[in-house]
């Protein structure tokens, strides 16, 4: 049986654990290659091992995307081996210290809009000519809703949300009419992830839903025809 991204290249960013890990185990699963980035090389090879025992393919690609010139030479390397991405899901984010907004200090703030919003624009601008290369580029970025909803003590972590949406839509628009390149928000909700437990340190993980099933939601997106601008919001 073929599977649906059979042939399919995806590169997904913060996939060392919680929703970025379980989005390449289930691209994988659909046939997908799945090139999947992080600091940590250790936790990434986990990820990988499990990907190849359920029969899935994925390469490994370790790095700190708060530095450009790593990102630049992941995009000469995924260019030279494959020639293109189909799928570049952007997951990767640090969530800062939860803060009223006269207190945010100010070092942590810009370290945020690095890893949050600059590092989403180098990776949109080095992956940009590959995603034009596939037959039906896909963009996909994380969010959450404090980035359309502000709340208080969120004003860091909301503030680079709204960024990265306003400037991936951005870069959406300016796409969807010269090339097959589509793109779309996801705010995956309340999920069980290490973010999660930092931000809400009392809250029982099993009130909330596993990351594999924003996984599987996001498999299903990019099985979909959405045009640019879809924002997918999964329930709390």
């Amino acid at each position: 049986m073929i599977k649906a991204f059979e042939g399919k290249i995806a590169l997904v960013t913060g996939a060392s654990r919680g929703i970025g890990a379980a989005t390449a185990r289930a691209l994988a699963a659909q046939g997908a290659h799945v090139i999947i980035t992080a600091r940590t090389a250790k936790d990434l090879e986990a990820v990988e091992d499990s990907i190849f025992e359920a029969g899935g393919s994925a390469t490994i690609a370790p790095l700190d995307l708060t530095d450009g010139d790593s990102i630049a030479r992941l995009a000469a390397a995924v260019n030279e081996r494959w020639g293109k991405v189909d799928m570049l899901v952007l997951n990767a984010a640090m969530l800062g210290t939860l803060a009223p907004v006269p207190a945010i200090d100010g070092a942590e703030f810009a370290r945020l809009f690095t890893l949050n919003v600059t590092a989403q624009q180098v990776l949109i601008a080095s992956f940009d000519a590959l995603l034009r290369k596939s037959e039906a580029g896909r963009l996909l970025a994380l969010t959450s809703s404090v980035g359309a909803k502000p709340r208080a003590f969120w004003g860091a972590y909301g503030a680079s949300k709204a960024a990265l949406e306003n400037l991936v839509q951005s870069y959406g628009e300016e796409v969807k009419n010269l090339s097959p390149v589509r793109v779309a928000i996801i705010d995956p909700g309340k999920t069980r992830t290490k973010m999660r437990a930092s931000a809400y340190p009392g809250e029982d993980p099993a009130t909330v839903k596993e990351p594999s099933v924003v996984a599987d939601a996001i498999v299903g997106l990019l099985r979909s025809e959405f045009e640019t601008g879809y924002r997918l919001t999964l329930q709390q």
